[in-house]
């Protein structure tokens, strides 16, 4: 027979049957499955009482209905009681998470716990999400947003409750590696004005001079306790830190806001120190690394170095062979530059000699003796032959002179009348002469255009008079029609002494 056939609803067409007589074991065994397949996950509130750890760290409790007369006794072993995030009291409130079973050998029915919260930590949860969400959409985790931390900081800031244990953590592991100088900016890290105190005592911290990097730091408890490291103003201040900011609150399991927010988490404020202060004998491990690596880089170099110049060396040789052959060589070379020397010098006096022979023969004084004699033989000749010839020509040219000096005289007072008549009829047609004769010319002040007909000026232009002499400004005050009237010239006069007329009056 099945142990399910014991809670088999269902009804029999046949005859009832006798009862069957179960064993003990087979019942508990039977009870024990339909509790853990109906009750293997679920959630139970209620207050702690009769909690007692065991020697093996298993923590055994019974949870007190707070409302009505109940009880549930229960049994959260060692590793979740490590994570219990509630504490396990008497009289503390709490809510666990776990599964509903029966203790066979005993018959006892009993709850295994497996998570441990404070009663109302499931808000706290939602709103840690809501929170971490919001702030995740804005890039606030974003790796791109984290800034390394200074390889040798020399001032550190530490943002946790002076009184706490998180701050002598720090101070001592820092004090163990490397001399630095440490500032606490005391805090409430718990409580309802935490999140202020937190935001007063990081805003107090960044004004210290030469500061290097901030620890946010208190020790590990409840999610209650760690609240304040949850706030949101909290977050956005550690963001806007104007130097790297260490996260290490609470222990390595507990997260906060302010943990994904900082630029490094740590597990613990000890690990803090451990991160952000480097370890001098590590420092000076690694500078006697690096020195007995650069001695035998130098040795190296030194061997290489000393190798080459034996090279050198014997490739050079003894330089006083080289020095003599060197002598040798030069006192041949020498030798041969005295010889070219004194052949050329010899081919050179006899191509002198060769020279001053050919002068002598061709010495232009000589030539220029015999040059003159044939000139004077030629020049008597000549004169003796050309004498009556050139008096002949002399005359002719004389007389050509005069007729030419003659008729040039005759034609240039020709040509004087024919300019004086030219000048004249120009005089006569200068307009020079026509403003001796009382007109004007009468030009745009603006343009410098002469002024022909009265539509080319308007009421208000200014205009240019010019006379015989001098000139005049004038401006239209009224402008009338084109005139009819024209200005005949006066031919009688002046048309037949030269040539000319007078235009038009303007």
């Amino acid at each position: 027979m099945s142990t399910m056939d014991l809670f088999d609803g269902r009804e029999s067409s046949r005859e009832p049957e006798k009862p069957p007589v179960l064993r003990v074991a087979e019942v508990n065994r039977a009870v024990r499955s339909r509790l853990e397949s109906t009750f293997g996950d679920v959630w139970v509130e209620g207050e702690l009482s009769d909690v007692t750890r065991a020697a093996s760290g298993h923590v055994y409790f019974t949870l007190n209905d707070e409302n009505e007369p109940a009880q549930l006794k229960g049994v959260m072993f060692r590793g979740d009681a490590r994570r219990a995030k509630a504490r396990l009291e008497r009289g503390a409130v709490v809510r666990m998470r776990g599964q509903l079973t029966l203790y066979e050998a005993r018959g006892n029915f009993q709850m295994i716990a497996r998570v441990a919260l404070p009663a109302g930590a499931g808000d706290l949860h939602k709103e840690f999400e809501r929170i971490r969400r919001k702030l995740d959409k804005e890039g606030l985790f974003s790796d791109e947003l984290k800034r390394p931390l200074p390889r040798f900081p020399r001032v550190i800031g530490v943002v946790t409750s002076a009184a706490g244990a998180a701050m002598h953590d720090v101070v001592r592991v820092a004090a163990g590696r490397c001399p630095v100088r440490i500032v606490v900016a005391d805090c409430r890290v718990q409580g309802k004005e935490a999140p202020r105190s937190i935001l007063r005592a990081l805003e107090a911290i960044q004004r210290l001079p030469g500061l290097d990097a901030v620890i946010v730091t208190r020790g590990g408890g409840s999610q209650e306790d760690l609240w304040a490291f949850n706030d949101e103003a909290v977050a956005r201040a550690i963001a806007a830190c104007t130097v790297p900011v260490i996260s290490a609150v609470g222990h390595e399991v507990d997260i906060t806001i302010a943990d994904l927010v900082a630029d490094v988490r740590a597990s613990t404020p000890s690990n803090a120190a451990e991160i952000l202060v480097p370890d001098r004998g590590a420092l000076e491990h690694r500078l006697a690394d690096f020195e007995r690596r650069i001695s035998r880089a130098l040795d190296a170099q030194i061997s290489g170095d000393r190798l080459r110049l034996e090279r050198l060396s014997r490739d050079l040789g003894d330089p006083r062979r080289h020095l003599g052959q060197g002598r040798a060589n030069l006192e041949g070379l020498e030798g041969r530059a005295a010889r070219v020397v004194s052949s050329r010098l010899a081919k050179d006096r006899q191509r002198l000699g060769e020279l001053s022979l050919a002068v002598r023969r061709h010495d232009p004084r000589a030539r220029l003796a015999r040059n003159r004699t044939r000139h004077g033989e030629l020049d008597s000749r000549l004169r003796s032959v050309l004498g009556p010839q050139i008096l002949a020509g002399r005359e002719r040219i004389r007389h050509g002179d005069e007729r030419l000096h003659h008729a040039m005289e005759t034609r240039l007072a020709s040509e004087k009348a024919a300019l004086g008549r030219a000048v004249a009829g120009l005089e006569a047609m200068s307009p020079l002469s026509v403003l001796s004769r009382g007109y004007a010319i009468a030009l745009h002040a603006e343009t410098g255009e002469a002024i022909t007909r009265a539509d080319q000026a308007q009421v208000g232009d200014a205009l240019d008079v010019v006379l015989h002499e001098g000139r005049l400004t004038a401006r239209v005050e009224a402008v009338g029609g084109p005139s009819t009237e024209e200005t005949t010239p006066d031919r009688s006069k002046n048309g037949s002494e030269n040539g000319s007329q007078d235009g038009p009056k303007a």
